[in-house]
């Protein structure tokens, strides 16, 4: 619906959508200004407070023969604030007055007036727990959109890039912000993504960015590993950005959402820049080993096991030294299970209680469960490893996806012997080779198709290119 130049008429049809009645924080305020009839809509809390009563006092001063013929005058002479609009049908009204957003009704006036004067409860910019680094900037995104596009704008100073904002959700009208670099994005790809989101159907995003990505790419639900790249820090998704890739904000969500990605992408961290070349390739290099004994460690070790009689001296050490009470396989399957429980208890558990779960379940699943003869003293150690090797890599998505990888091979090896260790390693290597980034191209370039000179990068920490004069102008 249109509004009208009737106040009496836009108010009772407001009231009755609104649900004044019912909605405590939803709040109209009755005013007159310049003998005129006037209603103020905001939303309790979302307001800032002073900025209101300064222009309510502006406008209270207003005489009769001052006020405007219409809204955009009065709008332009009286609302001295940057962020102010007008708007015709009440059901864009009523998404930026839900969103936060002041709105002036003044009997006569066909339009309301938007003021933006709005405030969003959120916390500290403080370094997220996850993305945590041994050097750089300790600030990080938080649930305001608006915080975070300042956090990147910080870092860019530069005209190109640009943020678009797209909503979604038939209910929430979720903002999104997608940020790239003009110049250097993927037109082809950005066109795609933008007209996915304008075309997403959903009642609301109710787990942000997952929500979001389950909308615009529905992707192969076997193949665990992730096709996109999330970050909590400012830095990295500007680095991201610079590089020509697309980063995309939910409002409400303190993670940006980086694509195209592909494996290489994933492992990559903000501790390989921070560092100078020679230190970021060792932890590049090491953080690559880790993720491939991570995947072949505890597998490798059973297949040695089923064949310990015919193991080499060298590799004698490997043996159990103590009699096998439960199966190999069953014992790393129940510590596989253990440590996520572990985790989720971690998770969940108040912070005061954390150091006393650690120490109980060190003591309950560490002596105690090796003595009772449940658990086998190598088994614990290579489970120990493996579960330290997972937490190196700073993306949940591709550590359960080598979690996942790695049990497929740990049962098809207690299956099928030497065959089905190597039937799990073809599946693991073809998930990840026959996977495509949502641009279409290969997850796991340079490398298919090869391309040396990309390759090198992606394996070795190169120093901070300098711009000749011509880049420069």
């Amino acid at each position: 619906m249109e509004f009208s130049a009737d106040l009496t008429a836009n108010l009772d049809h407001l009231k009755q959508v609104l649900q004044t009645d019912k909605n405590f924080d939803v709040v109209y305020r009755m005013a007159e200004f310049g003998g005129r009839r006037a209603c103020l809509f905001f939303v309790d809390g979302f307001t800032k407070d002073e900025v209101l009563l300064k222009m309510l006092q502006s406008w209270w001063s207003i005489k009769p023969e001052e006020m405007p013929s219409d809204a955009k005058g009065f709008s332009e002479k009286y609302v001295p604030y940057g962020e102010a609009g007008l708007v015709k049908e009440d059901t864009e009204m009523i998404v930026q007055l839900l969103s936060g957003v002041t709105c002036l009704f003044i009997d006569g006036y066909e339009e309301c007036m938007t003021i933006d004067c709005r405030t969003y409860p959120a916390r500290g910019v403080g370094e997220p727990e996850k993305d945590k680094v041994m050097r750089g900037s300790r600030d990080g995104f938080v649930e305001t959109l608006i915080f975070n596009t300042a956090l990147i704008r910080r870092r860019i100073r530069d005209p190109k890039l640009t943020m678009e904002i797209l909503t979604a959700g038939e209910s929430s009208h979720t903002d999104i912000a997608v940020c790239y670099m003009k110049g250097r994005v993927d037109e082809d790809l950005l066109d795609r993504i933008r007209k996915r989101i304008q075309s997403l159907k959903v009642d609301a995003l109710t787990m942000n960015q997952e929500s979001l990505a389950e909308g615009i790419f529905p992707h192969k639900w076997y193949n665990p590993f992730p096709k996109f790249k999330f970050s909590e820090r400012p830095d990295t998704a500007a680095a991201c950005i610079l590089e020509g890739n697309i980063v995309i904000l939910v409002d409400n969500s303190p993670a940006a959402m980086v694509l195209p990605s592909s494996v290489f992408d994933i492992i990559e961290e903000a501790d390989d820049y921070y560092f100078p070349p020679v230190t970021g390739t060792y932890l590049r290099l090491s953080r690559m080993m880790t993720a491939f004994l991570c995947l072949f460690l505890t597998p490798t070790w059973l297949l040695l096991m089923m064949h310990s009689d015919s193991l080499p001296k060298w590799l004698e050490f490997t043996k159990l030294s103590d009699q096998v009470y439960v199966p190999l396989i069953f014992q790393l399957l129940i510590l596989e299970f253990a440590i996520d429980g572990l985790r989720l208890a971690a998770v969940n558990t108040p912070s005061m209680l954390t150091t006393p779960l650690s120490v109980i379940a060190g003591i309950v699943l560490g002596e105690y469960s090796v003595k009772s003869g449940w658990f086998n003293s190598e088994t614990m150690l290579y489970m120990a490893f493996v579960t330290i090797a997972n937490y190196s890599q700073a993306s949940f998505e591709l550590g359960y996806a080598l979690k996942f990888m790695r049990v497929l091979i740990l049962i098809l090896t207690s299956l099928f012997d030497f065959w089905g260790f190597w039937i799990g390693v073809v599946v693991s290597v073809c998930a990840i080779v026959f996977n495509r980034t949502i641009a279409g191209k290969s997850y796991i370039y340079p490398l298919i198709p090869f391309h040396w000179k990309e390759l090198k990068k992606r394996f070795f920490r190169g120093r901070l290119p300098v711009l000749k004069k011509s880049e420069e102008r």
